[in-house]
């Protein structure tokens, strides 16, 4: 069968555009075998009666000099013309699209283009990958007033500017005809580069800049020019492609190879990022985050997002690879580069405007505790400031949970917080992280919260607005976090460490948290279906192979507990949901408070005393919404088990603790007693030292380090997840925002208040354990004290 003949359908489609009294037909080609074809294509439908001519370019690396001399020529001789951008397209093979990019496929460069002294063979041996594209036509008069807006230049006085702009128009106009082909994923930017070096604005401002400082303009434009080339992304079909694999390879290593989403949050997700400027912006657990998104995103046929790197990862092969991806390399220090400042700005915007997401770790690292971690300003406020400098409107700050049922870096995690180095990065280091996720791990959940929107992006000196943005980003990521039956369990057992549980009562546990989290409409992660009592013993599988669960079997009954030195990691899994039980635990807390006082007429206003102090106590540690809304929260906790307990509070102090025994489960001692235990070392240590001598904060983490690991052998802390450096960096804080640095009488009142508040949390947890009917004697006891 001949070429012809198999492309018999696509040639019986008129190139030729409807109404065009002169065309200019723009072949996107220097090729012999594409031109031909296309040129056989034209000839079929000619019409005698239509003046053309036909103009071949190379459009497709934007990297290339073009040659538009010829181009120049037939649009001032034809003025009236219609300009019909043509190209052959060249589709993969089927077995390319189903497995992706081989290793030779990246040695040869990935050209799925066939070279031209093989293009007749591959048509005809697999006509199937031909195919003839159209891009939208456009009459010269338009383009020309289109060049104009967008230069201030006439086309008339500047034909050749005027033919790169249509050339560039047609390398658009023809890749998005392509994209009904191949998908949307490979949605890419075109001629970046020369885009931002005519826009009239950014040459404005350069030659402000060049007067300034009394340079000529044209040393400030090539200077522009250089920083433009250094951080200018050019990803590519093919690279893309490679980039997918690769994150398919790395996250598969020890999880699930399909993601976990709402199909229907994505569908909203790509609205948003087809009509809107976006950003799309993860939590950070882990050293594979980073691939979790681009994966996410291309298997669902969406843009694939930009993302960000350190200039000092622009290094031959890898800043190489990374810049095909869609990586964007900023150097760290430019404050005093008013050039370069304005270069990424300027790239920014057009990415913004030309709707092209971004993505990013908002966190900026990776959490070691499990919590988000406090959000970084810094990309943020670039792509923010991108966005104001190019005007953009209608911005969608989309949050991105991507949780995990198990986390290799918790185990690396624990030993950082214990004090041992964290283990230099290098290539051998990678190669042995690679290693280690070859081991069961579960799931991979990603979900998408509402995105924080902004009519216009604020000025870029407004800190306090860009700080909240990130706080309401922060607040999302944490409210669509799914609940993993990893971190339930986690849970479940650290409240009733040291002790073990049997497998029914571990049941009976996980069965009480996620119908108080349901109920309160927290996610679930899938194993909580309908039957997950019956494979309990599969799913604690994983975490015993971790080591971080064990079993004991030699008994009358099967138990499970925490094992040894194993806290802090079970730590990391509870600390992944801990911000659900926040509300709660702290109405316990304030209660129980209330319940110690003696006078009645000030119950109700010394509860919220109290909440407000625990608030204030742990702002380091948690994200809270406002004040009033925090009460709001409190008050429709505490509604669910007690729709009265405002009035009984108020009538007396005693009711606090008839209140108390009513709900269930009780969570205080589960969320915050590993806080208050560091907070109370870090105290300690500043009361035992000497009056008057400084001490920085290095030193001071050094001696809570030092001291909580005698309190643990001392058994005064529950547990050696209440010994960390960043539990103690955030005593620090809190201890300097009190001004308790330097205050002897201050440092005792808040250790007593501590030693209160871990005496509480001790009371709630032999209550939890009393709830579930399995008290021991010294449980009464401490009950009763």
């Amino acid at each position: 069968m001949s070429l012809a003949t198999a492309l018999q359908d696509q040639l019986a489609h008129n190139p030729w555009p409807a109404s065009a009294e002169k065309v200019i037909f723009l072949l996107d080609t220097t090729r012999r075998f594409e031109r031909q074809l296309l040129e056989n294509w034209i000839a079929l439908h000619a019409n005698k009666s239509i003046d053309h001519t036909i103009e071949l370019l190379d459009l497709r690396d934007d990297r290339k000099a073009l040659n538009f001399a010829a181009l120049a020529e037939a649009l001032q001789q034809y003025p009236n013309a219609t300009v019909a951008p043509l190209r052959v397209s060249w589709l993969r093979a089927e077995r390319g699209a189903r497995s992706g990019p081989r290793l030779r496929d990246v040695l040869s460069g990935g050209e799925r283009r066939p070279p031209g002294w093989l293009a007749n063979r591959v048509a005809r041996l697999n006509p199937e990958r031909v195919h003839l594209t159209i891009g939208e036509p456009g009459a010269n008069t338009d383009l020309a007033a289109r060049f104009q807006g967008k230069t201030g230049l006439s086309a008339a006085n500047e034909p050749e500017d005027f033919a790169l702009f249509v050339a560039r128009q047609a390398a658009v106009v023809i890749d998005i005809a392509e994209r009904q082909l191949i998908g949307g994923r490979y949605k890419v930017p075109r001629y970046v580069h020369q885009s931002i070096r005519n826009n009239r604005a950014f040459k404005a401002a350069l030659l402000d800049i060049a007067n300034d400082r009394e340079q000529p303009s044209k040393a400030v434009r090539a200077e522009a020019s250089e920083y433009l080339r250094e951080m200018i992304s050019i990803p590519t079909r093919f690279w893309l492609d490679v980039w997918a694999k690769l994150c398919g390879i790395f996250l598969g290593l020890g999880y699930e190879k399909t993601l976990h989403y709402d199909p229907n949050d994505l569908e909203r997700i790509r609205h948003i990022v087809r009509h809107y400027p976006s950003a799309l912006l993860w939590t950070h657990k882990t050293y594979i985050d980073g691939f979790v998104v681009p994966k996410l995103l291309f298997d669902n046929d969406f843009p694939m997002p930009h993302f960000f790197g350190g200039a000092n990862l622009n290094i031959p092969i890898l800043g190489f690879f990374l810049r095909r991806a869609g990586g964007i390399f900023i150097r760290r220090s430019f404050q005093d580069n008013e050039v370069y400042k304005l270069s990424l700005k300027q790239y920014i915007g057009y990415l913004m405007e030309k709707r092209f997401p971004m993505t990013w770790s908002f966190e900026g690292t990776r959490s070691r505790l499990g919590k988000l971690m406090p959000p970084k300003y810094g990309l943020l406020k670039y792509v923010l400031e991108g966005a104001h400098h190019a005007g953009s409107r209608d911005i969608h700050i989309i949050p991105v949970s991507v949780s995990y049922d198990l986390v290799r870096d918790a185990e690396e995690y624990a030993r950082e917080q214990s004090g041992t180095p964290k283990a230099p990065e290098s290539v051998g280091w990678m190669v042995r992280y690679l290693k280690s996720l070859a081991r069961p791990m579960g799931r991979i959940h990603v979900d998408f919260g509402e995105p924080v929107r902004l009519d216009a992006a604020p000025d870029p000196e407004d800190q306090l607005a860009i700080s909240k943005i990130a706080f309401q980003v922060a607040v999302e990521a944490n409210r669509v976090t799914p609940a993993t039956f990893p971190a339930v369990v986690s849970t479940a057992l650290l409240g009733a460490f040291p002790r073990a549980l049997t497998e029914p009562e571990i049941v009976k546990e996980v069965l009480i948290m996620t119908e108080w989290a349901t109920a309160r409409g927290v996610r679930l992660s899938p194993d909580f279906n309908l039957n997950y009592a019956e494979e309990i013993g599969n799913l604690l599988a994983n975490m015993m192979e971790e080591g971080i669960i064990t079993r004991f079997e030699g008994g009358p009954e099967t138990v499970y507990g925490i094992a040894e030195g194993q806290a802090p990691i079970a730590s990391f899994y509870r600390n992944t949901i801990v911000h659900f039980f926040l509300t709660r635990a702290v109405a316990e807390l304030a209660l129980l408070a209330v319940s110690e006082q003696r006078e009645s007429h000030e119950s109700l206003s010394q509860f919220w005393s109290e909440v407000q102090e625990l608030r204030d106590l742990f702002k380091f540690e948690f994200f809270y919404p406002d004040t009033q809304l925090f009460e709001q929260q409190i008050d429709a906790e505490l509604c669910r088990d007690e729709s009265d307990w405002q009035a009984l509070l108020s009538e007396s102090p005693d009711n606090a603790r008839l209140i108390m025994n009513r709900l269930s489960p009780k969570l205080g001692h589960v969320a915050l007693t590993v806080f208050a235990e560091a907070y109370s070392i870090g105290t300690d240590i500043l009361i035992r030292h000497a009056d008057g001598e400084p001490i920085e904060e290095d030193a001071f983490i050094e001696r809570c380090m030092s001291y909580g690991k005698q309190a643990y052998l001392q058994r005064r802390i529950s547990s050696e997840a209440s010994i960390g450096k960043l539990l103690f960096a955030n005593a620090w804080k809190m201890l300097v925002s009190r001004g308790l640095v330097s205050n002897a009488e201050g440092r005792s009142r808040q250790a007593e208040g501590l030693n209160q508040l871990i005496r509480r949390l001790e009371v709630i947890r032999a209550l939890s354990i009393a709830d579930r009917g399995a008290s021991t004697l010294r449980d009464v006891a401490r009950e009763t004290l």
